[in-house]
């Protein structure tokens, strides 16, 4: 049943329905009744290649909102459920399927849904369970869908047994914050060679020839040698050595990039909602579940990763 305090199955009708994360899930095409309460029960959702096929989903927390109507389950449980189709009945297993995916409770009997639109049907072996608990039941293993068109007051929170009583049974939901990964670019290294200039020095030897005087006494009788007295010039071609720079290209090292991943730790906070359960003591006192109070006072729980 949904949160609000009076929907019809005429506000129902068309509209589209949204998973609690704000996820389009799809096209309202049935609203169904409890068929002894007359209150919307599920809805479906025409899905297939032609919209043959219908996917249901509890009406349990649902909440009508500016975009549509908001469902309490995700856009791929509800794309999951178990397909139905538009002109058929449901058998036994196909009603059990629908609760074991939801893991809702079965139907206990006595009660059927109809359908805002179609032909009209008989009421079959099992019904609802109740808006709560078992968020109501797609009919029994004999059970059709009929017409009707009827509207509804809301009321969140309590079940209805086959003969009428509340037996209080609700489903409490919370937001969970899950964090995950993903690598993205952020930035581009380049190897780059640029030319500098620099000074070097070095020392090398160098040679030069100088002259010196050398005199060596020539022996008496020594055959070959003039005794004539005039004068003279001899010439000596001295050398010496100059240095010559050349310079050449050659090749000293390889250089390449290499990338190392680094791990380090940040912290991820953000908001989440949950749902507390409240109720109303007789005498018109008001209590909080003893296990919402423990979870605000423990702070909640972490991220899911």
């Amino acid at each position: 049943m949904t949160e609000d305090a009076y929907l019809s199955t005429r506000d129902l009708r068309d509209l589209t329905a949204y998973d609690p994360d704000g996820e389009k899930v799809g096209k309202i095409s049935q609203v169904w009744l409890d068929d002894r309460s007359g209150r919307p029960e599920w809805v479906s959702i025409s899905t297939g290649l032609f919209g043959t096929k219908e996917s249901f989903v509890p009406l349990l927390g649902a909440r009508r909102n500016e975009q549509g109507l908001q469902v309490a389950y995700r856009k791929d449980l509800v794309k999951e459920a178990p397909r139905v189709e538009a002109d058929g009945h449901l058998d036994q297993d196909e009603e059990q399927a629908l609760y074991r995916h939801y893991s809702l409770h079965g139907s206990k009997g006595g009660d059927s849904l109809r359908s805002d639109k179609g032909t009209a049907g008989t009421a079959g072996t099992a019904g609802t369970a109740g808006t709560a608990g078992a968020a109501g039941a797609v009919g029994g293993a004999a059970s059709q869908r009929r017409t009707g068109d009827a509207s509804t007051s809301g009321m969140a929170g309590a079940g209805r047994s086959a003969d009428g009583m509340e037996h209080g049974d609700m489903i409490r939901s919370e937001e969970r914050l899950r964090v995950g990964k993903t690598e993205s670019e952020v930035g581009h290294a380049r190897l780059r060679k640029v030319v500098v200039t620099e000074n070097v020095t070095t020392t090398i030897p160098i040679s030069h020839e100088e002259v010196r005087v050398v005199r060596e006494p020539i022996r008496e009788g020594e055959t070959g040698v003039s005794a004539r007295i005039h004068e003279e010039e001899r010439e000596v071609i001295l050398h010496a050595e100059r240095p010559v720079v050349r310079k050449e290209a050659v090749a000293v090292e390889r250089v390449h990039l290499e990338t190392d991943k680094v791990t380090e730790q940040q912290e991820i906070s953000d908001t989440v909602r949950k749902e507390q359960i409240e109720f109303d003591e007789p005498g018109g006192g008001r209590s909080q579940d003893r296990q919402d109070r423990q979870d605000r006072r423990g702070g909640g729980r972490g991220p899911s990763h």
